[in-house]
């Protein structure tokens, strides 16, 4: 699914014009993005969070010349699906079967 899928399902399931939920998904993505830079969690609850973290500084291979690189420290994003995601994505409810 692309940004513009998205759009039309949000629109569609949340019974607004595409261009409210053009505006809304906008919206979340900027207010995302914002916290992200501010080194703040964003927490979903049943989702899941974005959060950053900071990737070590190592050493790499450079697939052309084989050379060793230095790669530098950096932070990333990073996204962590939370239980209820996780369940419906691989089909279970989270109930455990009696032996």
């Amino acid at each position: 699914m692309n940004k513009s899928e998205l759009v039309k399902a949000i629109a569609k399931k949340a019974e607004v014009t595409n261009a409210a939920a053009q505006a809304v998904l906008e919206a979340f993505i900027e207010a995302v993005k914002g916290s992200l830079k501010k080194g703040d969690k964003v927490q979903l609850i049943g989702f899941g969070s974005f959060s950053t973290v900071k990737r070590e500084a190592r050493k790499g291979v450079n697939p052309q010349t084989k050379k060793p690189i230095k790669i530098a420290a950096k932070k990333v994003a990073k996204f962590i699906p939370g239980k209820d995601l996780k369940e419906m994505v691989n089909g279970t409810t989270g109930k455990k079967s009696k032996k």
